[in-house]
């Protein structure tokens, strides 16, 4: 997506949820039930049954804890996807600007909370992204009326060490390399959370030029 603020009035209207394109590609206005939208609804229906083989696990690091961590890293990778799709074939629309990235959260705060419940991250990297993510997510919604925000390239960045970093955690590696293979799961954690503290700072830097831009009438 575009690193430049998105206003509402430039996606076109639609007459109903399900009109305009669901799949082809073209320049008419897209459905908002499209095919991107819809991996990215999928995507946040499958974060509660990862979360819930995380738990069932318990830290056993069994045959569970593999699926938990499999279907998280094929639901994270269907971002990749959906934005490929929404991009390729103009199937951008606002409910996909806001569902994308509540989306990434849902499944990687449910991952980070669930990995702290489990003992296995401490409390405050959780506590900090969360804080990062939902704050930006609520702030987008309260400025939804004037403008929508897609997010950065630095915010893609940290989605994706996001990512990374949780994965590292879920796959049960140091059970079978060594406890060495912990220092590299904490170190790209601590780099995840640097991007991330920065791009939500970024973030709220950008917005609040373009609406004192909007103000101005500039």
């Amino acid at each position: 997506m575009s690193d430049q603020p998105v206003s509402p009035s430039s996606v076109p209207e639609r007459s109903g949820f399900l009109s305009g394109r669901i799949i082809s590609k073209g320049d008419t206005p897209a459905s908002n039930a499209n095919i991107a939208n819809i991996i990215t609804v999928v995507r946040i229906l499958l974060a509660p049954v990862f979360i819930w083989l995380l738990l069932l696990d318990d830290g056993e690091m069994g045959l569970i804890r593999y699926l938990a961590a499999a279907l998280f890293i094929f639901a994270i990778v269907t971002d990749t996807v959906d934005g490929h799709l929404a991009r390729g074939r103009n199937l951008i629309t606002n409910v996909g600007i806001i569902l994308d990235p509540i989306a990434d959260k849902v499944l990687t705060g449910g991952a980070l909370v669930a990995l702290s419940i489990l003992g296995e991250l401490w409390w405050w990297v959780t506590i900090l992204i969360l804080a990062r993510e939902f704050g930006i997510t609520i702030y987008r919604f309260a400025v939804l009326s004037k403008v929508v925000i897609p997010a950065s390239r630095g915010g893609k960045l940290k989605t994706v060490l996001q990512a990374v970093a949780i994965s590292l955690f879920l796959v049960p590696l140091a059970s079978v390399l060594g406890d060495w293979v912990l220092w590299i799961n904490y170190s790209v954690m601590t780099i995840a959370v640097v991007l991330t503290v920065y791009t939500g700072v970024d973030y709220l830097w950008r917005a609040w030029r373009h609406t004192r831009k909007s103000d101005s009438g500039a």
